[in-house]
């Protein structure tokens, strides 16, 4: 069923949009305006729903309590019973982003993985590709035992927060989402300085915008086109460059086989969960 821009949705007087923090807390004003851009174009009230970590976003979406989510590519492939692909970000006129292993700009006799025995390392969350999949993937890889390698790790649960760690030294190293770095130098030159980036990954399917499958295809109709001709929007564009983005790109499931495979080695070795399952 084709739905034109501007078309009221006859099944969605409010659409709960669930947001990780991939959103950084410098774009949180700018939440507003997206939210009632959203709107009129919609003709719905739209509802931004933030949560700490990603898993509270994907229990939210599995139990239908949300409509639509940013969410993470692990994620995604793990519940993707529960998520359906609606548009997947663009970035630097592209759909990828990068896991990024950082170090303390003071540790200047760690140029890689390998260097960094007995050193604090920080993930960022245990439900992120970048912050903590694609990490342990590579640990694998070389060999590494994370709990016997490192002298410690922990989570910091967001993204800007495994950056102000090692900035800090609090960690020697770190996990990150290579577009949250860099959107966190377009911000925070200061703090990104003290961090150097020792490792890049393969290229990645960028997190996506999904919805829930129950939803009205009237609305997941109107909802994805109205992403994808966001670019073209004056008002659009602007929200774009506040977010760092180029657009937003038709869904593509391949984008996410890297992801998918990485996932299936990791759980077939029981070092992540290896099920989909209904949240309580």
């Amino acid at each position: 069923m084709a739905v034109l821009p501007g078309t009221a949705l006859p099944a969605a007087d409010l659409l709960r949009f669930g947001l990780t923090p991939v959103i950084l807390d410098d774009q949180v004003g700018f939440l507003r305006q997206w939210r009632n851009w959203l709107s009129e174009r919609l003709h719905a009230r739209v509802r931004f729903v933030q949560r700490r970590t990603y898993r509270e976003i994907s229990n939210e979406l599995i139990n239908e309590e949300l409509d639509s989510a940013w969410v993470c590519g692990y994620p995604y492939v793990r519940h993707q019973p529960y998520m359906r692909l609606l548009a997947v970000p663009s970035y630097n006129g592209a759909p990828w982003y990068h896991s990024l292993i950082i170090r303390n700009h003071r540790l200047e006799k760690i140029h890689d993985i390998t260097h960094l025995r007995d050193r604090v390392f920080c993930f960022s969350d245990p439900d992120s590709n970048s912050g903590y999949l694609y990490p342990s993937y590579r640990f694998m890889q070389l060999g590494i035992d994370p709990d016997r390698f490192f002298r410690r790790t922990f989570f910091t649960w967001a993204h800007r927060n495994t950056i102000d760690a090692v900035a800090s030294g609090l960690a020697d190293a770190g996990a990150v989402d290579s577009y949250v770095w860099e959107q966190y130098r377009r911000h925070h030159p200061e703090i990104t300085r003290k961090t150097v980036i020792i490792e890049r990954s393969p290229r990645f399917g960028f997190p996506p915008i999904v919805d829930r499958p129950s939803l009205a295809q009237a609305t997941h109709a109107q909802l994805q086109q109205t992403l994808l001709n966001m670019q073209d929007d004056p008002g659009g564009h602007r929200l774009l460059e506040a977010l760092g983005l180029s657009g937003f790109a038709p869904p593509d499931e391949q984008l996410y086989a890297g992801i998918r495979d990485m996932w299936e080695q990791l759980a077939h070795r029981g070092l992540v969960p290896d099920k989909t399952r209904r949240a309580p």
